[in-house]
This record gives C-alpha cells, sequence and structure tokens, in this order.
C-alpha cells in the first residue's frame, strides 16, 4: 500500500486494536501484562506537560471526531497563566448514524482510553476529566465505570498517581440520547444541568468552556491515539497514514456489504479496498449505487467515486468530508428519494430548534423529500430544497447542525437527481395532489 499522493509508503499497524482480542481484555489485572499504564507511567515522571503537547503537535494527529482538527493544536489554545481549574471533556457521544468505532474503544479496552485521558490532562494541566457517554451505551458505561475503580484502586487515577505530585479524576456523565449534544458546547451545556443548546463561539471552550472555565474537548478515538504517540513518538507516528493525515483511523462499513465491521487502518485507503477486501465487497452480488462515507452528516458520493482516498483531504476535494469514518454502503436498488427522507426526518427530529434556520430548514426539507417520495413532487422542489440547504448551511446558526443536514440534501441532489425525477414524473402524479 503506498501514499496515494506518492510521498511514501503507508504502513498499517494495528494499534488501536491490538489489545481487543487478549481474553478479558476489560481487566486491569489483564490489560497491564500487555502493557496498559507503562507509557503514562514514564510519561508523568519524565516529561514536562509542554513537551507532551509538543510531541502531539508534531505527530499530527487530527481530532477523530468528525472535524478533523489538529488535536496538540487545540491544547495550545488553552490560557497558559490561568491559575484556576480547567477540565478536560472526552467525547463519547457517537450519536452520528453509521458510527460505532467509540463504542469497541470503551467495550473492549477501556484502559487504553484511561491512559489516554491521564496523557491528555498531564498535558494541559488539567485534574479533572469529564466522560460525556451516549446515553444508550449502557454496557460502555458500566464497562468505563468498572475500569476507572479500578484504575483508583491501583493508583493510577486519583491523588499522586505514580507516585507523583499529579492528580487525574475521571466522572461519567450518561446524556439522555440528543444527538445535538455531540456538538462541544451543547456537550458542555448538558455537563453542567442545562438542556443541551449549542452556545455562541466565541469564547470558545479553551477559553470559556466547562464552568466558564479553560476546556479541552477530545473524542475517545482521539484520546486512544495518544499512549502509542507518545510509546513510539511523533515520526513513527506519522509514517502511517498521509502526510496530512497520519495514523489509523477505526473505519466503520455498513449497510449493503456481505461483512460490515470495524477495521483499522491507515488513513488514506481507498473506498474500493474497504467495500472490496475488508467488507467482503456488495452483497447479493449486485453494483455499487452510492456510498456516504464518514457518518450521514458527511453525504451522498457516486459509485465512480469508489477510488476517493478515505482521508481529510481527499474527500474534500470531491465536496465531502471524512467525518467519523463511518462508510455506508447502498446497492443499485437503493432508492436515494428513500435515504434521504429518512435522514431528514431523522434531522428534523434531533434539531435542537434554537435557530431558526435550522429549525424551519429540517422541517421544510423533510416535508418535501417526503412528498416527493409519496409521489406528489414537482420539479420545483428540487430548486427550493436546494434553497433551503443555501439557507440554512455555512455558518448561518450558532453550531454546524445545518450543515449536517444540508450536506445530504445537496449531494442527493447533485449526483442523483434523477431518483427525484422519476418520482415528480411517476406517470400517476397528479397535479392536484401536489396542491393538498
Amino acid at each position: 500500500m503506498s501514499d496515494p499522493n506518492g510521498e511514501r509508503p503507508v504502513v498499517s499497524e494495528k494499534y488501536l486494536t491490538a489489545r481487543i482480542d487478549v481474553e478479558n481484555s476489560a481487566s486491569l489485572a489483564t490489560i497491564c501484562k500487555h502493557g496498559a499504564y507503562q507509557t503514562a507511567e514514564r510519561v508523568l515522571k519524565q516529561k514536562q506537560p509542554a513537551e507532551v503537547t509538543q510531541i502531539v503537535l508534531d505527530s499530527g494527529l487530527r481530532g477523530r471526531g468528525g472535524a478533523g482538527f489538529p488535536t496538540g493544536r487545540k491544547w495550545t489554545f488553552m490560557p497558559k497563566d490561568f491559575e484556576g481549574p480547567r477540565y478536560l471533556a472526552v467525547n463519547a457521544d457517537e450519536g452520528e448514524p453509521g458510527t460505532c468505532k467509540d463504542r469497541i474503544l470503551m467495550n473492549e479496552d477501556p484502559h487504553l482510553l484511561l491512559e489516554g485521558i491521564i496523557l491528555a490532562c498531564y498535558a494541559i494541566s488539567s485534574e479533572d476529566a469529564y466522560v460525556y457517554i451516549r446515553g444508550e451505551y449502557l454496557e460502555s458505561y458500566r464497562v468505563l465505570a468498572r475500569a476507572i475503580a479500578e484504575a483508583e484502586a491501583a493508583g493510577y487515577l486519583g491523588t499522586g498517581i505514580f507516585g507523583t505530585d499529579v492528580t487525574v479524576r475521571v466522572h461519567l456523565h450518561r446524556g439522555a440520547g440528543a444527538y445535538i449534544c455531540g456538538e462541544e458546547t451543547s456537550l458542555m451545556e448538558s455537563l453542567e444541568g442545562y438542556r443541551g443548546h449549542p452556545r455562541p463561539k466565541p469564547p470558545f471552550p479553551a477559553i470559556a468552556g466547562l464552568w466558564q472555565k479553560p476546556t479541552a474537548v477530545n473524542n475517545v478515538e482521539t484520546i486512544c491515539n495518544l499512549p502509542s504517540i507518545l510509546e513510539k513518538g511523533a515520526e513513527w507516528y506519522k509514517s502511517i497514514g498521509t502526510a496530512e493525515s497520519p495514523g489509523n483511523l477505526l473505519y466503520q462499513v455498513s449497510g449493503h456489504v456481505n461483512a460490515p465491521g470495524v477495521f483499522e487502518l491507515p488513513l488514506g485507503v481507498t473506498a474500493r479496498e474497504l467495500i472490496e477486501e475488508h467488507s467482503g465487497g456488495v452483497w447479493k452480488q449486485r453494483k455499487l449505487k452510492a456510498f456516504i462515507p464518514g457518518g450521514v452528516s458527511t453525504g451522498f458520493l457516486p459509485a465512480e467515486m469508489i477510488d476517493t482516498p478515505m482521508d481529510h483531504g481527499s474527500l474534500m476535494k470531491v465536496g465531502s468530508m471524512l467525518g467519523t469514518g463511518g462508510l455506508i454502503v447502498m446497492d443499485e436498488s437503493t432508492d436515494i428519494v428513500e435515504a434521504l427522507e429518512i435522514l431528514t426526518s431523522f434531522y428534523r427530529h434531533e434539531t435542537c430548534g434554537q435557530c431558526a434556520p435550522c429549525r424551519e430548514g429540517c422541517a421544510w426539507s423533510h416535508r418535501i423529500v417526503k412528498r416527493i417520495l409519496e409521489g406528489r413532487g414537482l420539479p420545483g422542489d428540487l430548486d427550493q430544497l436546494r434553497e433551503i440547504a443555501n439557507l440554512s448551511d455555512r455558518g448561518k446558526t450558532i453550531c454546524v447542525f445545518p450543515d449536517a443536514i444540508s450536506a445530504p440534501v445537496l449531494s442527493a441532489l447533485k449526483h442523483f437527481e434523477e431518483d427525484f425525477l422519476a418520482h415528480i414524473n411517476r406517470p400517476q402524479h397528479l397535479p392536484s395532489e401536489a396542491a393538498s
């Protein structure tokens, strides 16, 4: 395998899921035999927080929660002269449809996450980490709670960990099933006990986050990269993946494939490799019609784009995003209008309603798509869908939720307009029905 840009080899080496096949991998006694917490202890005793931040910055690690922002750079935004408490918020909400990677990490190797939390807290000089976990992830919550208790009993969490003067406390908080709380400021509002509404920015969380104190918000998978980066170094990490998107990603493949699953692979593998080599190909000997590359908010791509590398820059060039790496496959029997009706229904239900363009745009988008699906649409509906998507897109609201619905709407219309016209031009379609 080679870098899609021909710059250097793409190394394939598992480090996120290397221990999940170990029997009883969630147990501290078991996983310590496989190196758990050794890196954290060495780093806390031998390096300063600024050194840890610099290594992560040099590694090029990008956030795995969707936006792909450089993790080390986010940490540098934390004020250096602030004397009060500061916090780490770990986003374990994982509400993006098509996404299930964080659940595997929390269920199968919770101590990898906790070791990463220790390193992140040390880097940003925080004594408290809050893990905001999706309410439906009850098993993950139970596994993490047990792991935290084990780590506290062993002296790996709490006051004076590893015999140093460092304190790290980890708190679990269950959400209540709101998709919007995957957005970092909504997450913080919910953690503080308020309704999960996004906050206007600025100020950004690094300046005024939890309880208006400096806060770093990082995704579970992002945090789980830290032990390996601090153990093996930035140059090792940059040897994996591509120059712009280094490291491995937990790609999740679902939909119309023979072997859906989660696969740890270097950033930059193509959608074709994920579908045909790792997921057993499109099921029922059918052809590929479309795929969603990184969770439903990244939109639809047609089959002819199957050779697109699955990394941040390559997907951006074709008008999409890597997102969470949740690849959803649709075969030739798929009606894109029906798929979009399901997605717009989801977004209509999940909007927090705080901003009018989002609240009204989600409702009207779903209403129009549903009408088209039922054979009651008109050609002008397509232009109206585009207008609604453009009105609510690109920074016109407090958070980026409207971008999440506009991407599938606009991409479906761009690549699969014929599916919409097939419904609009049904022989049984009567103009009088569209007006009702």
